[in-house]
C-alpha cells in the first residue's frame, strides 16, 4: 500500500470515528469496522487501547463481537490485555470454543482470576471447551466453594435443566414479614444481577413459594411473605430435559423457572435468556440433523472437523441415491424415443422436494412442541396425503400443460400422453410427499431418534425415486 492510500485510510477512519461520539457509538462502529475491514479495526484498536478498554467496558456483547470477527489471534491480544473483570464479561458473550481458546492461552494464574470473575454456570459453560488437563488445573488453583459448584454443573447433562441452570438465586426463609423481605431484597440485589423471581423455602431447604416484587410493593410490611407467595410454584428437576424447560416457560409466561432436586430442595433457576438460548439451539440443531450434519458444524470448527461430520451422510446420500440410478437405468428405451422426458422428469422429483420439505417443516415443528400425540399419528399422515392430494391436482395439470406446450413446440409426437403422463406423475409425487414427509419424522421419533435426523434425505430419495423412475414407468406405459 503506497503512503498516500494509507493517509487516505488513516483521515477515513479518523473522519468515522469523530461520528462516533458516545461509547455506545464507538462499539458499534467498531463492530461495523471489523466485520467489513478486520485488518484496519485491527490496526486501529492497538493503537487505541484506551479506546478498546472503554468499548470492553461498556458494550461487552459488541466487544465480544469485534473480538469474533477479527480472528483468534488478534482476538487473543486484545483479550490478553483486559483486566479479570472486562476478561470475564467478555467471555460470557462469547461463543463457547472462542472462549474457551482466549482463556486458555492466558498465563494460568491470570487464567484464574479471569475464571473466578465469572458466574458458576458461564465459567461451567466455557471449561467444557477446554482441554481436560487445563480445565482441571484451572478448577483445582480456583477457590474451593467456586470450584466444586463449576463441577457440579459440568457434572449435568447440557441438554437438561441442570446444565442450564444458575445456582445465582435469591431466596428467603418462610415466616419473614413482607417488610424485612424487602429489606433482605435489598441486600441480595448487591449479590445477584437476576431478581425477576424471589423463592422462598423452608428450613431444609425444599421450595414452598415464589414471591415477586409487584406482590411485596401492594402489600403492608406487616404482612407475612407466606400470605404475598405464589404456593409450589411450577419447578422442574435437575434432569429435566430442555426441550420441556423450554415449553413449561412458555406455556406459564414465566421469567424464569426454578430447578429442584428429588427432595424438591431449591438448586438454581433456569432464566428466560437461557431459555431462548436454548429454542435457537434446538431450531438450529434440527436444521442442521435434517440436511445431514450437526449442530456443532460451523464456520469455526477445523476443516477436518466438518469433513468427519458431513462425509458419512453424503456417503450414504449416495448409496441410497444408487438406487434411483439403477431404477432410471432401466428405461433406456422410452429416454432414446422420447428426448422430452429427460427435460421434464427433474421437474417431478423438483416439485414431489418442495412439497415434502413443507410437510417435513410442519411436523417436525409439532414434534419439537410436543403439539403431536401418538392419537394424532394417523390423523397427521391421512391430512397431509390430503393435501398432496388436492395439491396434486392442480400442480399436475399445470405440469401437464407444460408437457404438452413443450413437445408441441418441439414438433415430437403424443403431446397429450406425455402431458398425461406428467399429471399422474406429478399428482402421485406430491401424494407421496405429503405421506413421506410426515411419515419419516413421526417414524424417527417412534423408534427413539431425533425427528430432524437425516429426514431430508430419505425424503429426497423417494421423492426422486417417484419423480424420474416413476414418471418414466408411467410414461412408458402409455407411450409404448
Amino acid at each position: 500500500m503506497s503512503d498516500l492510500d494509507r493517509k487516505a485510510r488513516e483521515e477515513a477512519l479518523a473522519m468515522a470515528r469523530r461520528v462516533a461520539r458516545t461509547p455506545r457509538e464507538l462499539a458499534r462502529w467498531l463492530r461495523l469496522l471489523a466485520r467489513r475491514q478486520p485488518r484496519d479495526a485491527e490496526e486501529y484498536i492497538q493503537a487505541n487501547a484506551a479506546e478498546w478498554a472503554t468499548v470492553a467496558d461498556t458494550s461487552p456483547g459488541d466487544a465480544a463481537d469485534i473480538l469474533e470477527a477479527l480472528g483468534e489471534e488478534a482476538a487473543g491480544e486484545l483479550f490478553a490485555g483486559l483486566d479479570p473483570v472486562q476478561a470475564a464479561e467478555l467471555l460470557e458473550e462469547l461463543r463457547d470454543d472462542l472462549a474457551a481458546t482466549l482463556l486458555s492461552d492466558l498465563p494460568p494464574a491470570d487464567a484464574v482470576l479471569v475464571l473466578e470473575e465469572m458466574s458458576p454456570d458461564d465459567a461451567a459453560d466455557v471449561i467444557a471447551h477446554v482441554e481436560d488437563e487445563a480445565a482441571e488445573r484451572m478448577l483445582d488453583a480456583a477457590a474451593d466453594e467456586f470450584s466444586d459448584e463449576v463441577r457440579r454443573l459440568l457434572g449435568h447433562d447440557p441438554e437438561s435443566a441442570g446444565g442450564l441452570m444458575t445456582t445465582d438465586i435469591a431466596a428467603l426463609p418462610s415466616g419473614l414479614t413482607v417488610g424485612e423481605a424487602v429489606e433482605r431484597i435489598r441486600v441480595l440485589h448487591e449479590e445477584y444481577e437476576d431478581l425477576s423471581y424471589v423463592y422462598v423455602v423452608d428450613d431444609a431447604d425444599r421450595l414452598i413459594g415464589v414471591v415477586s416484587f409487584r406482590d411485596l410493593v401492594f402489600r403492608r410490611p406487616g404482612d407475612g411473605i407466606d400470605e404475598a407467595m405464589v404456593r409450589d410454584p411450577v419447578a422442574v428437576l435437575e434432569s429435566t430435559d430442555r426441550e420441556e424447560v423450554a415449553e413449561l416457560v412458555q406455556r406459564y409466561h414465566l421469567f424464569g423457572i426454578p430447578v429442584v432436586d428429588e427432595e424438591r430442595r431449591l438448586v438454581g433457576m433456569v432464566t428466560t435468556e437461557a431459555v431462548l438460548e436454548t429454542v435457537q439451539e434446538e431450531a438450529l440443531e434440527d436444521f442442521a440433523m435434517a440436511v445431514g450434519t450437526t449442530a456443532e458444524d460451523s464456520v469455526f470448527v477445523p476443516v477436518r472437523q466438518s469433513i468427519r461430520y458431513r462425509l458419512p451422510w453424503i456417503a450414504f446420500d449416495l448409496v441410497v441415491s444408487s438406487v434411483v440410478v439403477l431404477a432410471i437405468s432401466r428405461f433406456d428405451d422410452i429416454l432414446a424415443a422420447f428426448v422430452v422426458l429427460a427435460a421434464l422428469m427433474p421437474l417431478i422429483a423438483r416439485i414431489g422436494g418442495d412439497a415434502g420439505a413443507q410437510t417435513l417443516a410442519v411436523v417436525i415443528r409439532g414434534l419439537a412442541t410436543d403439539g403431536i400425540s401418538g392419537s394424532d399419528v394417523k390423523r397427521v399422515l391421512g391430512r397431509e396425503a390430503l393435501i398432496g392430494v388436492v395439491n396434486g391436482v392442480f400442480i399436475g395439470v399445470l405440469a401437464g400443460v407444460l408437457g404438452y406446450s413443450l413437445q408441441v413446440f418441439q414438433g415430437g409426437p403424443s403431446p397429450f400422453r406425455i402431458a398425461l403422463a406428467m399429471f399422474i406423475a406429478s399428482w402421485a409425487n406430491l401424494i407421496l410427499a405429503g405421506f413421506v414427509g410426515a411419515a419419516v419424522p413421526l417414524t424417527l421419533r417412534r423408534l427413539g431418534f431425533d425427528p430432524a435426523l437425516g429426514s431430508n434425505l430419505f425424503l429426497t430419495t423417494a421423492t426422486d425415486l417417484v419423480g424420474f423412475a416413476g414418471f418414466l414407468a408411467v410414461a412408458s406405459a402409455l407411450l409404448l
